[in-house]
């Protein structure tokens, strides 16, 4: 069992670094298509593996960038990924299906560019969520619109890989 969960860990942190080559365009940032897979990872993965795929497809996505907001504000971001995603993976497994999607994109498209205010101004905050949030609604809704078939086609809600 341990190949296989290597084999899926790969395969999402693979997709989300083609996600991350996606751009969606805001203000200040690199938002892209990489949450999007590590969402997928949730119902194959155990959520600390599906949460390291969302913090390395972040971290892709910033460096394809350029790093706009420096290496240690998207090392914090790529913390905040691994947190939504680690959170939306384990309340997928609880069978907490409207939650899971409430959490990630509260969480991720409001609450997530919250240290921003503090670090940087509140007009970065304020520039930057609006986009975020889009982008956020934007994985989400890919995902959701995928997740059934990888339900499906694994026939279990949740770690497959044990």
């Amino acid at each position: 069992m341990k190949f296989r969960r290597l084999t899926f860990t790969a395969m999402i942190a693979a997709l989300s670094a083609i996600g991350a080559m996606i751009k969606i365009p805001v203000v200040i940032g690199s938002a892209a298509l990489d949450s999007a897979p590590a969402f997928l990872g949730a119902a194959l993965l155990p959520a600390p593996i599906a949460g390291a795929a969302a913090a390395i497809g972040h971290m892709v996505s910033a460096e394809l960038s350029g790093f706009p907001m420096t290496l240690p504000f998207h090392a914090l971001i790529a913390i905040e990924m691994f947190v939504v995603v680690y959170g939306f993976a384990k309340l997928h497994q609880r069978n907490h299906h409207l939650l899971k999607w409430l959490f990630a994109v509260i969480v991720n498209g409001i609450l997530a560019p919250l240290p921003f205010y503090f670090l940087i101004s509140p007009q970065t905050y304020y520039a930057i969520t609006p986009g975020i949030f889009i982008a956020t609604v934007i994985n989400a809704v890919i995902a959701g619109l995928c997740l059934p078939a990888i339900t499906k086609v694994t026939g279990k809600v949740g770690d497959t890989c044990r």
